[in-house]
């Protein structure tokens, strides 16, 4: 009997002490390893409405997944026996210097997410040494944002045609024009980026109208459903604009091996948005500033493993696309 009840208190012990391991793993698995990791903290912190606002996409979301899906197709072929001792990410947008080509990207309404809002971004990519565009339906002020800080910031502007006020009552002008380009050019010397552009015909347009870059977007799938995933149509606007403007991607950037090949094949940066409201929600100023920290680190590994050590080493050779293993099959 006695043999029995210590076997039996021995087998509680064992348990117990297993209990105790799990809720350790538990405990330390809520601090996220991974960018991706910042959406289930979100949806845990925000209420139904405001996460899905940020999550949400266009009617059936086809474009919102695909953004994501289409860099899990490309493949890394890595360079060996190189001296990657030394890693530099640091490059330059539009003459200003920046820690690596992961930019924050203009989504509105941050104060949904923390009561700090696009405070607390600029915060955080001031602190991050990255620029941040902030965009025209920010929960704060653009001089509110702007004495926040001292950092480069860009501005996302729909502009109404004729009047600069129409963009706070009217996001989507269909009066929209290119001529409203030629515009907005004559009464700024501030350089301008055309974003939203994905097609090479347009691409050649932008640059004809003397865009300073222009910004490969779908709008995180929140506009037109069934456009293509930004990533793959990359290559269509770098080829198109050769060289002469800078071209920067966003939608679907969750790994530092996303914004690897976003650059090998042409980009210059990568702009990031859901995972910058994400780690907001999350952990606030602290959060944003780990989303940018993670890709960075993750990106610094993935050029180390590729042989790349530097910005400018990394090249088309380095990725291997859909279109690439068919045109091997032909």
């Amino acid at each position: 009997m006695s043999l029995t009840l210590e076997l039996m208190n021995w087998v509680l012990d064992m348990v117990l002490q297993i209990i105790r391991e799990l809720l350790g793993k538990v405990t330390m698995s809520s601090e996220p390893v991974n960018v991706n990791e910042f959406k289930a903290l979100a949806e845990r912190a925000l209420p139904k409405m405001y996460f899905e606002f940020y999550a949400g996409g266009a009617e059936d979301e086809h474009t919102l997944k695909a953004n994501e899906e289409a860099y899990q197709r490309i493949t890394i072929r890595p360079r060996v026996l190189v001296d990657v001792s030394r890693i530099d990410m640091s490059t330059r947008m539009l003459g200003y210097s920046i820690s690596s080509p992961i930019m924050v990207a203009p989504s509105g309404l941050h104060k949904l997410a923390n009561p700090e809002g696009e405070l607390a971004t600029a915060r955080a990519a001031a602190a991050s040494n990255t620029i941040m565009i902030l965009s025209f339906g920010s929960s704060y002020s653009v001089e509110e944002v702007a004495a926040s800080c001292n950092a480069v910031r860009f501005f996302q502007l729909y502009d109404g045609g004729s009047n600069l006020e129409a963009y706070v009552n009217s996001t989507l002008d269909p009066s929209l024009s290119w001529k409203d380009v030629a515009w907005l050019k004559s009464i700024t010397k501030l350089p301008i980026l055309l974003k939203g552009i994905i097609t090479h015909e347009d691409a050649r347009i932008a640059v004809e109208v003397g865009a300073a870059g222009v910004i490969v977007s779908n709008h995180g799938g929140r506009q037109l459903d069934y456009s293509p995933a930004t990533i793959n149509v990359v290559e269509e606007v770098v080829h198109a604009v050769k060289g002469k403007i800078p071209v920067i991607v966003d939608g679907g950037v969750r790994r530092g091996t996303d914004v690897f090949k976003a650059l090998a094949l042409g980009a210059q940066a990568v702009l990031v948005g859901r995972p910058i409201l994400y780690g907001l929600a999350a952990k606030g100023e602290h959060g944003v500033k780990q989303v940018i920290q993670m890709l960075k680190e993750e990106l610094e590994l993935a050029m180390a493993l590729a042989g790349c050590t530097s910005l400018k080493d990394i090249t088309r050779s380095h990725v291997r696309t859909e279109r690439d293993r068919c045109q091997s099959m032909l």
